[in-house]
């Protein structure tokens, strides 16, 4: 066993070493240094336990330093504040990204390392090498970034792969029901390409060149997949691919899509249909004739939670009645008749009376303008109601309304990557450097879902918990090592971190 041992020298300083006695002789197999204060022998004390405990097979029973005080050992006055790190933070994230087996990818780190700087301080991928250099003492040179950017293009089936099984494993997904939605994501330039197109934007940039977004979750709003599509391009075409990419990957025998209103039309459902997957979307019910919503709206009655059922060449569509809804739709209904009333009686003509829903053109003269009665009347008559195709006749009407329901779990999805992870503006031009950049959001989009989804709380209050950890940095001159100590990890903290799956 060895010891740590004090002795007085000829120049009356102390010195310390490391010595293990061998059938009673004392043999010194180190010496740390001579000392001629109490702190500068207290720091030497500190390597000399370091160096036992790395060296010696056999340690003591009662440590000759007591760990927990361990910081008692450094002469503050000889000390240099180096500043702090949110190294646990960077810790929880780092040990996700190993449970979603990121780490088996090639050039793991520098894409991992990306991955947490989206969650923990989004911005520029400059801003995400200064922000991990500067809060994880973690250095990756530019020259890196940008060499293995073009790499990570090709890492998207074996993302999606991992991301997958992650969902199999700990949320039980099966294909059962996979829910779709769209966005777009508009760049900081005006200049358009293959890609980068001006189009319909869901950002209000209709200056701006933009791509489009599909993203498939499943009900718990875990990403599953995601296509990237052209700016311009009709939102209501981008069902088919998203859906087939992922059927013919992982060879889907039965699906139930379900999506809004905008990705129904006659090709949809012939698609979905030949495919054998079924469909719940929502159905634009302003849309039918009027007869059918007379009928509708008597067989409803008014009657709260009511539904009702017709054939339709969409397939079956599904009417709900809601007293909340109802009061919501007529107030909105109310605020516009009054809006366009009062237009009417402004002498002058007012160009608003063009964009007001309920006014027309009076015996086809565009000067003259009159309330829409008919248009009023149809209004009316489809306040509270909600409607939905579906394809599932032995499903009851509150089931199929009920996963309609869960298709805010990608709206969620989608304001974590733009809020959270600000996802857009994109300032890349590149296109494998956009595809890299949505491939990094997505990643760190499911790292996100997982933590929220396992602890029932919002990224950004758990981000907020786990940054209340920090670490010191404390440099002791008289040592020449660095000291760090970190802040409490208190009870509600260890319990984020069970939740997850780790524990400190």
């Amino acid at each position: 066993m060895l010891h740590i041992r004090t002795t007085k020298t000829s120049s009356k300083a102390t010195a310390v070493q490391v010595v293990e006695y061998v059938r009673r002789k004392m043999i010194i197999l180190i010496h740390i240094g001579s000392a001629h204060s109490e702190e500068e022998i207290l720091s030497l004390k500190q390597i000399a336990s370091e160096w036992i405990l790395k060296n010696d097979k056999q340690t003591s029973l009662f440590s000759t330093l007591d760990k927990k005080n361990s910081s008692s050992l450094i002469a503050l006055d000889k000390c240099q504040y180096l500043g702090f790190r949110y190294q646990l933070l960077y810790d929880v994230l780092s040990n996700l990204s190993i449970l979603f087996k990121f780490h088996l990818l090639p050039n793991y780190k520098i894409l991992t390392d990306l991955i947490i700087a989206r969650i923990a301080s989004p911005g520029s991928k400059i801003h995400s090498l200064e922000f991990l250099e500067g809060f994880f003492g973690i250095k990756h040179s530019r020259r890196d970034l940008y060499r293995n950017l073009a790499s990570f293009v090709h890492l998207k089936d074996d993302v999606e792969a991992k991301i997958i099984s992650i969902a199999k494993k700990e949320f039980a997904f099966n294909f059962s029901f996979v829910f779709y939605d769209l966005t777009t994501l508009y760049f900081e330039s005006f200049e358009s390409d293959d890609l980068r197109k001006i189009g319909f934007s869901k950002d209000n940039k209709t200056n701006q060149p933009q791509i489009m977004i599909g993203l498939l979750v499943n009900d718990d709003g875990f990403p599953i997949s995601y296509q990237v599509f052209e700016g311009n391009k009709f939102e209501g075409h981008t069902l088919m691919p998203s859906i087939l990419a992922i059927k013919k990957k992982y060879k889907i025998e039965e699906m139930t899509v379900v999506a809004d209103a905008a990705m129904i039309s006659d090709d949809n459902v012939f698609f979905l249909k030949s495919n054998n997957l079924n469909y719940i979307v929502g159905a634009r019910i302003a849309n039918l004739s009027i007869f059918d919503i007379e009928k509708i709206s008597k067989e409803l009655n008014l009657k709260d939670n009511a539904t009702f059922r017709i054939k339709t060449s969409k397939g079956i569509l599904i009417c709900h009645f809601a007293n909340n809804r109802y009061r919501k739709d007529k107030i909105e209904m109310e605020k516009q008749i009054n809006k366009a009333k009062f237009l009417l009686k402004e002498s002058d003509p007012n160009p608003a009376r063009k964009r007001t829903k309920f006014l027309q053109h009076k015996n086809n003269d565009k000067n003259n303008y009159e309330l829409n009665q008919k248009l009023i009347h149809k209004t009316s008559l489809l306040l509270g109601i909600k409607g939905y195709y579906s394809n599932l006749e032995n499903v009851n009407d509150m089931e199929i309304i009920a996963q309609y329901r869960n298709l805010w779990h990608v709206e969620k999805a989608f304001r974590i990557s733009k809020s959270d992870l600000q996802i857009r503006p994109i300032f890349h031009f590149k296109e494998y450097s956009i595809h890299a950049h949505l491939l990094v959001c997505f990643m760190a989009l499911a790292i996100c879902k997982f933590i929220e989804i396992k602890t029932k709380m919002s990224i950004q209050s758990v981000l907020k918990l786990l940054r209340g950890v920090t670490d010191a940095r404390i440099f002791d001159k008289v040592s020449k090592r660095e000291v760090v100590l970190r802040s409490e990890i208190r009870s509600e903290i260890a319990e984020v971190l069970r939740r997850v799956g780790l524990s400190y």
